[in-house]
């Protein structure tokens, strides 16, 4: 079987989108799936499987490329005219009409996932429009793009209930995404604080993500603003970049916390983050517009301890309780949730051991199993309801 994915995004760009991708496709050859992926071009090396397509800065974003209409329009043609039994779309905006456009031409049948809660991010970054009509307008656009499509894959539960209340009919499948194994590294913590002068016995709480003002992440400043009374030398890791990058350096200067936040920037997944994660002692997280906290699961698969906000697409990882405290929506009681947790070892060593099992229950090879099922059975449906217009024809 072979899957045609179109994407506004991917790697070097760093978001949950790409690495949705890079999991899938990885986890689906097992499962005798081919992925072919278009995407922006970026200026790295070639790979095979991808198709890159010419692709100009966006003003004031350095991290983005907007790719060329025409360029994505005719690579994706050419992707699913040399054969494919589906589009697979990842982003809603350009890559979205080239996928049902070359989907529609050659009778092949057209699906998207369903990543970004837009109604929910808006409002961060325009700030003078009135939030009523962005999430007026947001409605409207997934809607409308939702119910062209043959389904939509979404995340969580949360999403599912909410793309209903917008009056998507297409068929929803909720399907998130896995998590590969994680990768050992027994020496990983002392050569990490090494590396970014930590003290070995330093409590260290950490977030890695996106640098997004989505992310809440004033929140956490908050909350070690709060627990550092408890714990005078807690240090909270942010490792990641983004847009909030300098309003939150700031914010730290302001409030004195220089020596209780480290920014350590962009750090790669395979080779520096999982010793990253070995050198904390809690991960923590307090997004309210995650579609699925996929963040969450990878830091419980490497044996870190998790305080988190369980909010739109996190509560379907975090209604279970296990690997996590999840305390209540207020910086104080999230710093009380962090202040226990560091300072009970038995605590951490029984939700280090919860979070592995239920990481493993997530697995990218079962997931991408799911996934390549779905496929086949939208396939099969689409080509039966092709059946009758053939017979038309036939006459």
């Amino acid at each position: 079987m072979r899957v045609v994915m179109v994407s506004d995004v991917y790697f070097p760009r760093i978001n949950g989108v790409s690495t949705a991708i890079q999991t899938y496709r990885q986890a689906l050859c097992a499962h005798g799936v081919e992925v072919h992926l278009v995407a922006p071009d970026y200026g790295q090396p070639a790979e095979d499987w991808i198709t890159r397509v010419a692709a100009r800065a966006v003003p004031g974003d350095p991290e983005d490329r907007l790719a060329r209409w025409g360029a994505l329009r005719d690579a994706v043609d050419d992707a699913v005219g040399q054969g494919c039994d589906l589009v697979h779309i990842q982003t809603p905006f350009a890559a979205h009409y080239a996928g049902s456009r070359a989907a529609r031409r050659y009778g092949v049948p057209v699906i998207a996932t369903y990543h970004t809660l837009f109604e929910e991010y808006l409002k961060h970054y325009a700030p003078l429009i009135p939030a009523s009509w962005l999430r007026g307008l947001a409605r409207r656009f997934s809607r409308r793009q939702c119910n062209a499509l043959d389904a939509v894959i979404v995340p969580s539960r949360a999403i599912h209930e909410r793309l209903g209340a917008y009056g998507v009919s297409a068929a929803l499948h909720v399907l998130p995404t896995g998590i590969p194994k994680p990768t050992p590294v027994p020496d990983g913590r002392r050569v990490f604080r090494q590396r970014f002068c930590i003290d070995e016995a330093r409590p260290v709480a950490l977030f890695v993500g996106r640098v997004a003002h989505e992310k809440n992440i004033g929140f956490l400043l908050d909350a070690i603003e709060s627990a550092r009374v408890a714990l005078p030398d807690l240090l909270l890791v942010i490792a990641g970049e983004g847009p909030a990058l300098p309003h939150l350096r700031q914010s730290v200067a302001d409030r004195g916390l220089q020596q209780s936040v480290q920014f350590i920037g962009y750090l790669d997944r395979g080779s520096e983050l999982p010793s990253c994660y070995a050198a904390a002692d809690a991960f923590v997280f307090a997004s309210r517009t995650e579609t699925q906290g996929l963040v969450l699961l990878e830091a419980m698969a490497a044996g870190l301890p998790v305080v988190a906000l369980a909010a739109m697409g996190t509560v379907d990882i975090l209604g279970a309780r296990r690997g996590a405290l999840v305390p209540e929506d207020h910086p104080d009681a999230f710093a009380q949730a962090l202040v226990r947790l560091l300072g009970d070892r038995s605590l951490r060593a029984r939700l280090a051991s919860e979070g592995r099992e239920y990481a493993g229950e997530w697995s990218d090879d079962t997931l991408a199993g799911k996934m390549a099922d779905l496929y086949r059975q939208i396939v099969a449906s689409h080509d039966r309801l092709l059946v009758p217009d053939l017979k038309l024809c036939s006459r």
